[in-house]
């Protein structure tokens, strides 16, 4: 659904012409996994999947909401009293949108209300934040329409808090950043203790690359439980080695800090995870800015091997797409999201597509599995205005 469509849509629901459409990505992240609560590296890009969002502001403190793609309520339209919303009183979808109308307001922003109509192609459950897409584009709306003029950083922050703390899910910044940042044909380089940022130009197509994103359409059942077992060890390591973050832990220093955790062996998987997985997004980093590209396929498949291993947020069909691809001619392959399900992406060559993806159907087939959805990531832009 295009931006034509989403705001006829919305006239239909509301009886008036939206003030404006506005488009946020979802994203991919290429390396750089469960450090960003750790205060450390990632390098997500936006994907050409969107959510969008039609919107008009209203002044009684009433805040309506209608999804294309999910229903409920008096012709699928939710409608919310701003003056009651209230961190976890909403276990829907509206919980997102909702979260952010109540993190800018919580930091001191005049909204009085809006109309919203929300369509989205990002895929939901496939590690690709869906969530921070639905985020960031009524972020961007409601900063647009009401006039605070935010820095795309801050937008960010206040999404990560709605999620955090509306939603109640304990979601560290990359998703929303990604979502609110990213530049087309450029990868995200993003230190999330401070969020320092730097573009780094990534076209595959001209080095005759292609990125897969292989979405094995499988969400195994861990809510926010074991990702927050996993925050809550990480949190734990840094106190035991005295400091802030595990960023803050050297890569050199690794063995060293291993060393002192002495028989914490869930800590210490966990812990070696973060400070490689850093040192593997600085790796990446300084390959694809030396030209490089085919070389940042080892470095994919270490950090799967790591998160697989150390971390344990992989699952039986994220390690297939991997060494299936990997087996097929892939140059490298890992899991990306939070794990326990979702997507790996694949990096090939161009003319292994088609192997690649064949491979991985019939393994998937021969597995009693359905078979997973495969398409190409291309780097594409951040949220934007569309009409």
């Amino acid at each position: 659904m295009g931006a034509e469509q989403v705001a006829e849509r919305f006239t239909q629901l509301y009886g008036t012409e939206p003030e404006g459409v506005w488009a946020a990505p979802g994203r991919v992240n290429l390396i750089g996994e469960h450090t960003d609560y750790n205060d450390g590296f990632v390098m997500p890009f936006a994907l050409p999947h969107q959510a969008l969002a039609a919107v008009s502001r209203r002044t009684d403190g009433v805040l309506r909401l209608h999804s294309a793609d999910i229903g409920g309520g008096s012709d699928g339209v939710t409608e919310l009293r701003l003056d009651t919303l209230a961190p976890r009183s909403d276990d829907n979808w509206t919980a997102y949108p909702a979260g952010v109308v109540w993190a800018l307001r919580e930091a001191g922003h005049e909204i009085t209300g809006a109309d919203v109509h929300l369509s989205s192609t990002v895929p939901t459950g496939a590690g690709l934040s869906s969530s921070a897409a639905l985020e960031v584009v009524i972020a961007l709306a409601l900063d647009d329409l009401y006039g605070p003029g935010l820095p795309r950083r801050q937008l960010a922050r206040l999404c990560q808090r709605a999620e955090n703390v509306y939603v109640g899910a304990p979601t560290g910044i990359m998703d929303q950043t990604a979502s609110a940042c990213c530049a087309q044909g450029h990868a995200l380089f993003l230190d999330t203790r401070d969020l320092s940022q730097r573009q780094i130009p990534f076209d595959l197509a001209a080095e005759g690359l292609r990125l897969l994103v292989v979405d094995t359409q499988v969400k195994h059942a861990h809510s926010g439980g074991e990702y927050g077992k996993r925050r809550a060890g990480c949190e734990q390591g840094a106190a035991l080695l005295g400091v802030g973050a595990l960023r803050d832990v050297p890569y050199a220093d690794l063995d060293a800090a291993l060393a002192r955790l002495g028989d914490e062996e869930e800590v210490v998987r966990l812990v070696r995870h973060v400070v490689s997985e850093n040192d593997r997004v600085e790796r990446v980093v300084s390959l694809l800015r030396s030209g490089d590209t085919r070389a940042i396929g080892p470095v994919l498949t270490e950090g799967h091997a790591s998160l697989r291993d150390d971390f344990r947020v992989s699952c039986p069909e994220l390690d297939l797409v991997v060494d299936t691809a990997l087996t097929a001619g892939a140059l490298g392959a890992r899991m990306t999201g939070g794990g326990f399900g979702g997507s790996a992406i694949v990096l090939t060559e161009a003319a292994d597509v088609d192997a690649v993806t064949k491979a991985t159907e019939e393994a998937f087939t021969a597995s009693g599995l359905t078979p997973p959805r495969v398409f190409e990531a291309l780097p594409s832009p951040g949220a934007h205005r569309l009409t």
